[in-house]
């Protein structure tokens, strides 16, 4: 039985495990969820995939396992990618396990808020956040990039030293969320356009962009084609988020 993974590619974590899987010519059964369809809350999926509805998730044979960072970790280790996706050098493994853990509530937070704020709220409630609160997101988001940057990224190629790791792909995908809103935070930021590049070279611009076609398209997402329950949870959900 071919391995399953489920996602959907607007989700910046089923990015990092989509384009982890075909770099390392990993052979999988490609399992759309639509999100915003609300696909992930079906019956089927959440009794034989994931209890927790939510993707992206995985079935190898009769093994099931949900969370990106488990996924990765499960995928280089069974397959054994090159080493720099997963350093065996202690240290070296030791920063990119830092990233990691830090990232869920740093990268992840801020750079979703800037998304949902620019991309999905105003298309939710017909009209954009007040100034304040986009500023407010903006800023947020401003201080996280400038931590990653003197913390995580410091002067060297990549994060965890010259070579790309699973920390350095799951830290692009997640910065693509506030890009595809329209917040370029490379633009006044050259060390990070530099490290995008490199990421973008180590992944293969061509992958890259397969990726992240879906996402750069949410810009263009309307309400109107989403069934009425869904769009009420969805709106539900965003405004918890950025509040």
């Amino acid at each position: 039985m071919a391995l399953e993974l489920y996602l959907d590619l607007v989700s910046q974590p089923c990015r990092a495990v989509y384009i982890f899987a075909k770099k390392n010519n990993i052979a999988f059964d490609f399992k759309r969820v639509e999100l915003m369809q609300g696909q992930h809350k079906a019956e089927k999926f959440l009794k034989e995939v994931n209890p927790a509805g939510k993707v992206p998730a995985m079935k190898d044979a009769d093994f099931a396992l949900s969370e990106s960072i488990a996924i990765l970790l499960y995928l280089a280790r069974k397959f054994k990618t090159a080493d720099h996706w997963y350093p065996s050098d202690l240290q070296t493994r030791a920063r990119v396990d830092e990233y990691l853990a830090w990232q869920h509530t740093g990268v992840r937070m801020t750079a979703s808020k800037v998304f949902l704020a620019k991309a999905l709220i105003p298309v939710f409630l017909g009209h954009p956040l007040p100034p304040e609160k986009l500023e407010a997101a903006a800023k947020d988001l401003d201080e996280t990039l400038a931590l990653f940057e003197a913390k995580f990224l410091q002067d060297r190629p990549f994060i965890a030293g010259r070579q790309a790791s699973l920390a350095d792909l799951v830290a692009i995908v997640e910065l693509m969320q506030p890009v595809a809103a329209g917040h370029n935070i490379f633009e006044s930021r050259p060390k990070m356009a530099a490290w995008r590049s490199r990421v973008e070279d180590a992944v293969g611009k061509e992958l890259f962009q397969e990726a992240h076609k879906a996402l750069l398209s949410a810009k263009d997402l309307s309400a109107d084609l989403l069934p009425p329950e869904m769009k009420e949870k969805l709106k539900e959900t965003i405004l918890k988020y950025i509040n």
